[in-house]
């Protein structure tokens, strides 16, 4: 897709003032009603690492059309070998410096070849793609990155500065796969070109979040849809950037879903039908949280309710819910004030992409107990944390245990596969450790017995040589019990994770721990996977 003209006249008037400050000349390229190319002056490679191109050339004289990063050495380095013409220097934009070097190097026939993560072809791919990637436009770049993080089910692509070059990495199923390698001018390309279209600088010496949500017909004439949040941050090395890839269609988006087991899915129906009070749901980055909010929010989404949100970016667009985006510059307070504002039109049900602070925990809790619901998401490592946490926000607070009708904390592990996995029968040790677990599961729960168990380890296969295929949720959900409650009545330094965890489990709760294991015990995930993201 070409650059929008109100970019193109952004980046061009940009070029025009840094063009004063420094007294050098300055042409519009896109102005120019004829381009004409001189190959014989400078060759491609020169071109491409010094940043210059001649743009006009007679007998007598030269001009040479240099950017931003063109360095003075290479102005006099010109200068020098050309002696004997005249020669000047003009700056041009970015972008006129990129349409000019797809004509003096048009774009060669590209096959873009799936990436697939086999035994066999991994190494040999990567040298693939990274050829690949290193000889084509930037835009198409990111849409071929996109389209197969779409096919892999990646959640993100990271883009990560090293010395001498830049490595692409894909997260799939939680765990990070080498893909590339970029050279230093192709990455700056790229980083251009991401910047651009998600209204982020490349020089600033600061962390920055955008958005791109655009089409792009690549040069095989495919279309690819982008919806990506982009995080860019500083580094020893150049501006690093994580892209984090929303796949889900609206349609997906559904309880049925969310591999909910009945005790979980009761919960979350009863919310449904009887939808006041305030929903938390927990956990780090990536573990899916806003995938369960906007199932919940799209299950409640009727003609009969308002619903509002206010997100920081806007995920997934979601037709009858009037969505606000936060933007990541707006002060914290600032998006309390929101908050209050959107309170102020009478919706029925609120989703806040994240509670980070004081002020907008107290207006969410108030909005809770004025017969509103409101969903949100909170970083803490487990439910009774985020009690904890929220305690130390607003302090103790009688109307508190009333307001929350849930905290769901929850994780991520891979699931095994079925056509690979391996049994083995786990030594004495092991099995002890798992009995221990198991004893502690609250009262009314069917415990296994562990006599005769055997459990299972990923295996490998030509086609799958990870062994896993996929994620699914451990998760733990934690009301308001008269137990629970009785404990939020003490005072607060009476108040410990590990006693409001304990209070929950003798009121039925399960922890993610518990049901970690109880997945493994199924055959479904491992032991090892358990404990690397629950601990």
């Amino acid at each position: 897709m070409r650059m929008s003209q109100d970019a193109r006249r952004d980046e061009e008037s940009a070029t025009l003032r840094r063009a004063r400050l420094l007294g050098l000349n300055y042409v519009d390229t896109g102005a120019l009603p004829k381009k004409t190319l001189y190959k014989d002056i400078l060759s491609l490679d020169e071109m491409y690492k010094k940043r210059v191109l001649p743009l006009q050339v007679d007998k007598s004289n030269i001009l040479f059309a240099i950017t931003n990063t063109t360095s003075q050495q290479v102005i006099n380095e010109l200068k020098m070998r050309f002696s004997d013409l005249r020669t000047d220097f003009a700056m041009i934009s970015d972008i006129g410096y990129r349409e000019y070097m797809q004509m003096y190097d048009p774009p060669k026939r590209i096959v873009y070849d799936d990436i697939a993560f086999t035994a066999a072809t991994t190494d040999q791919l990567f040298q693939k793609v990274t050829q690949t990637l290193n000889q084509v436009r930037a835009d198409d770049i990111l849409a071929y990155l996109v389209q197969q993080g779409y096919r892999l089910k990646a959640s993100d692509i990271h883009l990560e500065n090293q010395r001498n070059e830049v490595r692409i990495r894909f997260r799939v199923d939680g765990v990070l796969h080498p893909i590339a390698v970029l050279t230093r001018d192709k990455y700056h390309q790229l980083l251009s070109s991401i910047a651009i279209a998600a209204n982020v600088s490349t020089g600033v010496d600061m962390a920055q979040t955008g958005h791109i949500n655009k089409s792009y017909r690549m040069a095989t004439g495919e279309e690819v849809t982008v919806n990506l949040r982009v995080e860019t941050v500083p580094t020893v090395y150049g501006q690093d950037v994580v892209m984090r890839i929303f796949t889900l269609k609206m349609e997906l988006l559904r309880l049925e879903n969310l591999g909910l087991n009945e005790r979980e899915r009761a919960v979350v129906d009863d919310i449904i039908q009887h939808p006041t009070g305030m929903v938390l749901v927990v956990g780090p980055t990536g573990s899916g949280k806003t995938t369960t909010l906007y199932s919940i929010v799209n299950t409640l989404n009727s003609p009969e309710r308002k619903i509002l949100t206010l997100e920081d970016p806007v995920e997934y667009f979601m037709e009858g819910i009037v969505q606000i985006p936060v933007h990541g510059d707006t002060q914290v307070t600032g998006f309390a004030e929101k908050l209050r504002a959107v309170l102020r039109l009478d919706p029925d049900v609120v989703m806040v992409g994240e509670i980070r602070d004081q002020d907008t925990a107290k207006t969410a809790l108030q909005a809770a107990l004025t017969g509103h619901l409101v969903l949100s998401t909170f970083h803490a490592s487990s439910t009774a944390a985020a009690v904890t946490r929220m305690l130390d926000f607003i302090g103790i607070n009688p109307l508190f245990a009333s307001a929350i009708h849930l905290i769901m904390a929850q994780r991520l592990v891979r699931v095994l596969d079925d056509e690979s996995k391996q049994p083995y029968q786990p030594d004495e040790g092991v099995k002890a450790q798992l009995q221990q677990i198991i004893d502690t599961l609250p009262p009314g729960v069917e415990r296994p017995d562990l006599s005769n168990l055997t459990l299972y380890k990923p295996g490998s296969s030509a086609k799958n040589p990870f062994g896993y295929v996929g994620q699914m949720p451990i998760r733990e959900q934690m009301q308001m019990t008269p137990g629970v409650q009785e404990l939020l009545r003490l005072p607060p330094n009476q108040i410990t994770t590990s006693l409001l965890e304990e209070r929950a489990v003798q009121d039925g709760m399960i922890t993610m721990l518990q049901d970690g294991v109880l997945k493994v015990i199924a055959g479904k995930t491992t032991l090892e996977e358990v404990f690397r993201v629950v601990g």
